[in-house]
Parts: structure tokens; C-alpha cells; sequence
């Protein structure tokens, strides 16, 4: 989610700033007390540092490439809305509201991105990361337009088509954007454009998902898709003004698919003889694995909650509150995740927490109050993808960065797919009713979090030591 404005440092001179403080990782710190935190250090056995980083206004207003980048994603994230909701709209409508009908959606989307990402973290290794991000946007663009122009979207299997189909269209940018962040934003940056950045698609899922519930109740899902084209082309054109972000000739591989299929395998020893980049990047994935379930499931309960007059109106008020709690969640959060003694239990914590909130969506009368828990639920999740993320950014070097986001990519939508998927069975078969199914996926994500707490910060909390003690 930016080039250098006039006076900023270059990009290659910060490709290269940033290799070198991903092996220092920590030691240039400029570390700071915090009277407020000081009370929790008996409890958390962790010196009383902190990560510095800008604030968001100085952030916007310093940062042109990303000021850039961040307007772009808005404008694309609001749109893709559009057409998630009118996917999941449709496989009901053409399915007779079949709930693994509904939850394939999920599922297709999920299971098509998997496979690819290693293969698209290898590109962004490889390729201009700036020409992926628009050749991304712009696929999607002809991709929809070409379903609309020739009426496609008569079948469950023609809907499952277009969602695959725009997956396999967009799936170059996640990596993409994911390794060009570093490469335009300083060290003292980083986690407040990530932050920003999942601010940002989230205030895209909310103002999209409210918009593109209204668009379609008032005129039509067809309507909801054509304005999603034009955010395609118009975000395409703004990410193509962006500066060229990596990776250098250098930094660049080389050979064929034969030779790219090895580095992405170099990616996976790479992360696996690295534990810090090996712990984290399971991070996004354990929340996945309730959580996944938990996105589709809100289809479900806005059908049955009934908060607008139409089921398009209702399931965007929950996906309204789901994007604004997962953004609200790390710009609350943010004096957190920059403490040094937070950090090693954070993850944990904030897995284990979304569960908690969704269980208790399980156990309430479904009126507006459950609007309160998804954005609790979905603050806390948002902080585990923002920490992770900045973590894994920190501690990776930029010739490997774009093969760890797409590792991590994959065990994220691989999970959520799954997870869908399972929750969709169960729902299908009348295996447990909808109130069981989701305190499932809550206990799944307590017992995550559980486990993180158990077996991971205590590793976390070492390196944090002797990073702090260098």
C-alpha cells in the first residue's frame, strides 16, 4: 500500500536498507519507556521496549507513493465488494439456498487463490511488482466485463466460473503488493502502513459491502458488477502512476518455469530454516481455521437476522460491521503491537479472542447487539494480520519477501477455504444447527490461540530478549 516523494531515499537504496535491518532485526531500534505498560511487566516477563514508527497523518502526508497506493487499494477494495456479495447473492439465489452452495463460493475463491500463491510470490521476486499489481486489476476488468457483455451467469457452476475466473485474474497482486510496501516505505513506516493499509480495506469492506447491499437490493446485481469494472480500470490506471517499487536486476532470478519452481522450493527451506519467519507465518492461517467459516457463516445470519428489508441490505450491515472492526481493530491497537514485550503473545491473544467474541454471537439473540461482537471479534483479528504481516516484512529479506508472502497466502486461503467448506457440510447435512456450527469455529480459534500462547511465545519472548539484550 507509494514512490519516493522529492527528497525521499531511492527505492533500491531502501531495497537494500531494508536487508540489512531484517538481519539486525531489532538491534537499531529506538527504544522508549512507557509508563502505562510499565504495571504489566511482572506479569509478561519482557523488557519495557517499543518499536517507533510516524504517525498516520504525517504518514499520508510525507509518503506520496504510498498516498498513491493506499487510494488506489481503496477504490479496488470497495468494488471487489460489489461482486462478492452479488457471488454469494446469486449461489443462493440459483441453488435454492443451499448452504454449500453458498459456502462453494467461499471455497472456490479460497482454493483457486491457495495453489497459486507460491507461484505468484515467486513472480513478485521476479517481475516488476508495480506491473503485477496493475496487470492484476486490469485482467479483472476484461474478465467481468466479458461475463456481463455475454450474459454468463445463468448457473451455480457459471457463478463458481466467475469467481474462479476473476481469482485467477487478480491472484498475482496480494504477493505483488505484499513485497513492494517495504521497498517505499522507511523502517520507521512500515507498521503504520500496514496498518493503514488494513484500515483500509477494511473501511473498503465496510463502505463496499454497505454500498453494494444497497446497489443491489435498490438495482439489480447486474448493476452491482458493472460499477465494479470501472473500480478495476480506474484502480489499474492509479496503480500504473505508482514508482517502480523492485525487485532490482539484482534481486531479480532468472531462467525458466523449471528454475522458478526451484526457487519456490528455496522459499520453503528458506522459511523453514528461519523459525522467526517459520513461526509467524502460520500465524494468519490459525485464525483461518475458524475464521474461514466464520465469513461465510454471517451470509447465513444476515439471511436469518433480518436488519434490512431485503437479505442484500442485512448481509452488508454485518459485512459493514466485519470490515470496520478489522480496521478499527489495528489503529486502536497499534501502541501494542509496537511493544516489544506485547508483541511475543499478541498473535495469541487476538486469535484466541476472536473466538471468544464469536462464541458469544453462538449464544445471544441475534439483534443488533451482534453487530457489537463481529466488530469486537474482527478488531481483534484484524491486529493478528497486521502484526503478522509487519513481522514477517521485518524479518525477511527482500529477494525472499515475495515467496514468503505467497506461503503465507497460501496456508491462509488454503485454511479459510477449507474451513468454509467443512462449515457448509455440516450446515448442508444437518449435521449441527447454525448456532452450533459458529460456537464450533469459536472453540476451533480459542483452541488456536491456546496453542500459540502454549507453544509459540515462548520462543517469540526469547528472541525478544536477546534481541533487546544486542
Amino acid at each position: 500500500m507509494q514512490s519516493p516523494s522529492s527528497g525521499r531515499k531511492p527505492v533500491i537504496s531502501r531495497s537494500i536498507h531494508t536487508k540489512r535491518r531484517s538481519r539486525m532485526l531489532g538491534a537499531a531500534m529506538l527504544k522508549t519507556h512507557s509508563n502505562w505498560l510499565d504495571a504489566l511487566d511482572d506479569n509478561l516477563l519482557l523488557p519495557a521496549y517499543t518499536v517507533t514508527s510516524i504517525g498516520y497523518v504525517e504518514l499520508l502526508r510525507k509518503n506520496r507513493p504510498f498516498r498513491r497506493l493506499f487510494a488506489a487499494n481503496m477504490i479496488s477494495f470497495i468494488g471487489d465488494w460489489f461482486t462478492i456479495i452479488s457471488m454469494f447473492l446469486l449461489a443462493g439465489e440459483v441453488s435454492d439456498g443451499s448452504p454449500l452452495a453458498i459456502a462453494g463460493v467461499m471455497a472456490v475463491r479460497s482454493l483457486t487463490h491457495a495453489p497459486l500463491e507460491p507461484l505468484t510470490g515467486m513472480f513478485a521476486d521476479r517481475y516488476s511488482r508495480r506491473g503485477l499489481m496493475v496487470l492484476a486489476n486490469g485482467s479483472s476488468f476484461v474478465v467481468l466485463t466479458a461475463f456481463l457483455a455475454f450474459d454468463l451467469l445463468g448457473s451455480l457452476w457459471s457463478v463458481y466460473a466467475l469467481t474462479s475466473t476473476l481469482v485467477l485474474a487478480r491472484v498475482l497482486f496480494d504477493p505483488a503488493e505484499y513485497a513492494y510496501l517495504p521497498n517505499i516505505c522507511d523502517e520507521d513506516e512500515l507498521l503504520t502502513a500496514n496498518a493503514m493499509g488494513s484500515a483500509g480495506w477494511s473501511a473498503s469492506l465496510g463502505i463496499g459491502a454497505g454500498l453494494g447491499g444497497l446497489t443491489i437490493s435498490q438495482l439489480g446485481i447486474e448493476t452491482a458488477l458493472w460499477i465494479d469494472t470501472l473500480t478495476f480500470l480506474v484502480s489499474a490506471l492509479m496503480f500504473a502512476s505508482l514508482p517502480f517499487g523492485g525487485p532490482s536486476k539484482e534481486e531479480r532470478g532468472e531462467g525458466g518455469l523449471l528454475t522458478g519452481l526451484v526457487e519456490i522450493v528455496d522459499g520453503w527451506r528458506h522459511i523453514r530454516s528461519n523459525p522467526p519467519i517459520r513461526r509467524v507465518v502460520f500465524a494468519k492461517a490459525m485464525w483461518a481455521a475458524g475464521g474461514g467459516a466464520q465469513v461465510f457463516l454471517l451470509i447465513l445470519i444476515g439471511m436469518e437476522a433480518g436488519f434490512g428489508t431485503v437479505a442484500a441490505g442485512s448481509i452488508g450491515v454485518l459485512y459493514m460491521a466485519r470490515g470496520f472492526g478489522s480496521g478499527t481493530g489495528p489503529v486502536v491497537g497499534r501502541r501494542l503491537m509496537q511493544s516489544d514485550r506485547l508483541r511475543p503473545s499478541l498473535l495469541g491473544w487476538s486469535i484466541l479472542i476472536a473466538g471468544i467474541f464469536y462464541l458469544a454471537i453462538s449464544a445471544v439473540e441475534w439483534t443488533w447487539i451482534i453487530l457489537v461482537l463481529v466488530f469486537i471479534s474482527h478488531g481483534s483479528s484484524g491486529i493478528n494480520w497486521v502484526l503478522s504481516t509487519t513481522l514477517l516484512q521485518e524479518r525477511t529479506e527482500d529477494e525472499w519477501r515475495g515467496r514468503v508472502a505467497g506461503t503465507d497466502y497460501l496456508l491462509l486461503t488454503g485454511m479459510m477455504g477449507f474451513s468454509a467448506l467443512g462449515a457448509g457440510l455440516i450446515l448442508e447435512y444437518d449435521v449441527l444447527s447454525l448456532r452450533e456450527t459458529i460456537a464450533v469455529t469459536a472453540f476451533i480459534q480459542i483452541a488456536m490461540g491456546i496453542i500459540w500462547l502454549a507453544l509459540v511465545t515462548p520462543s517469540e519472548r526469547s528472541m525478544a530478549k536477546l534481541t533487546n539484550a544486542s
